[in-house]
């Protein structure tokens, strides 16, 4: 399974559109071949902080999902009402049985 983690600190003028970018964008990911889970959260220590947590069947899924043209778009409409700039983190990771 791939695990993507990611961030976006909306500029506070922006953050309404920027929620509901997110959002579109996360339940639009949802439908996706091998998307495993695709959800945004609000940081409680930072309310302009949006944090986004994927589960991806493989890398191929992950890919693909890169490829679709709303992602893109996206990331594209997010820059200019950022705060920062945006970050992403991708780990192959396995899940553990434990006892």
């Amino acid at each position: 399974m791939i695990v993507v983690t990611g961030d976006a600190c909306a500029k506070a003028e922006t953050f309404d559109e920027v929620r509901r970018l997110s959002l579109e964008h996360v339940h639009r990911s949802r439908t996706e071949p091998g998307c495993i889970s695709h959800a945004v959260h609000v940081d409680c220590e930072n309310p302009l902080h949006f944090v986004f947590v994927e589960q991806w069947a493989d890398r191929q899924a992950l890919m693909a999902h890169f490829q679709v043209p709303a992602s893109r778009e996206f990331v594209k409409a997010l820059r200019s009402m950022l705060s920062e700039p945006s970050t992403i983190q991708i780990y192959d990771a396995a899940r553990l049985q434990l006892p």
